[in-house]
């Protein structure tokens, strides 16, 4: 074989080996993340933002949103490789890293709860609610733990009352409303329409237990290793999506009736916005509150669904945020 045909050979495996590599790096580049979400409902426009207003396209990241009916799902589908990252209450991430699943709280954006117990008429104090049935969600969800640990202020036993699996705040709110059920936790954007239903918020969330934390981030560690450089970029265009959002109210607003399909004159989106604004609930940096997470643990152990409190240490990866927040800082 002649040199001059082997340096062509050379040179064409070399060829090769660049597209190879690019193919592989471009491939990698549009490997989407995979986050999963609550249901949408009018605090869309926060929690929308970075996918549905070009943040996370502009931080170099294919961000798809995945809709789930409840937190478990979200923590469910991460466990099981389906998703990269979701957001919701922290309770059973913390339950599942006791228990030695892979789940990292990777920082915490909506610090203070929206959500309350409305009653129907003729329900005037939290000790009325003896006896009476109470809508929640699927057992150690979030809206179920906010019933309970609401109770336990008040000095009434979890057995005093009936707990009611329904769906989402929506699907409360509706039976509420029907009378299938005496008193819900529902998000305060029902507040707009509870009146003309004969409904009205008995106990504000925020109010009974202030220490409560709504809506954090999880990732696995195996993700975190694999793909941190992406998760690094999500959680800079979450961050930045928020800032924005707490800025730009009619943005912000048009976006959730976007994603809702809510009409003009419904108050509901606006409501929600002001109030979250008003009560500095949103954190665009993503603290990782480690006090009130312990709390929250606390609480778990009271309930019966962790045996005793364990070192929280082991669900938290601070890493993703600090560096985030860093490129943020420096203008990135």
């Amino acid at each position: 074989m002649t040199k001059p045909f082997l340096h062509f050979v050379r040179l064409g495996l070399g060829a090769a080996l660049v597209l190879v590599l690019s193919g592989a790096a471009f491939a990698q580049a549009q490997q989407p993340w995979r986050h999963g979400i609550l249901a949408a409902k009018d605090d869309s426009g926060f929690l929308f933002m970075a996918a549905n207003r070009g943040f996370a396209e502009r931080e170099g990241i294919k961000l798809e949103l995945l809709q789930v009916k409840d937190d478990q799902v979200g923590l469910k589908a991460l466990l099981a490789g389906e998703l990269e990252s979701y957001e919701g209450g922290v309770q059973g991430a913390i339950v599942a890293a006791a228990r030695g699943a892979d789940v990292k709280i990777i920082g915490c954006h909506w610090l203070v709860v929206p959500h309350g117990i409305f009653v129907r008429a003729g329900i005037n104090s939290i000790e009325d609610l003896r006896g009476k049935n109470i809508a929640v969600s699927a057992p150690g969800t979030f809206p179920e733990m906010l019933a309970r640990a609401t109770l336990a202020k008040y000095n009434i036993p979890a057995d005093a009352v009936k707990f009611a699996s329904v769906g989402s705040d929506r699907d409360r709110f509706a039976a509420l409303a029907g009378g299938v059920v005496d008193a819900a936790v529902v998000s305060n954007e029902v507040q707009p329409m509870a009146e003309a239903k004969g409904i009205r918020l008995l106990v504000a969330g925020a109010e009974a237990v202030p220490q409560f934390v709504r809506i954090c981030q999880f990732s696995t560690s195996k993700v975190l290793s694999e793909r941190r450089d992406d998760a690094v970029r999500y959680l800079t265009a979450e961050m930045k999506a928020l800032h924005y959002a707490l800025s730009h109210r009619d943005d912000t607003i048009a976006l959730t009736r976007e994603i809702t399909g809510e009409k003009p004159d419904d108050p509901r989106p606006a409501f929600v916005y002001d109030n979250a604004v008003k009560t500095n609930a949103i954190d665009p940096t993503l603290p990782i509150p480690m006090e009130r997470l312990a709390w929250m643990q606390d609480q778990l152990v009271e309930a019966g669904k962790l045996p005793r409190a364990g070192d929280l240490s082991k669900a938290v990866d601070p890493s993703i945020r600090a560096v985030a927040l860093a490129a943020i800082e420096r203008g990135h």
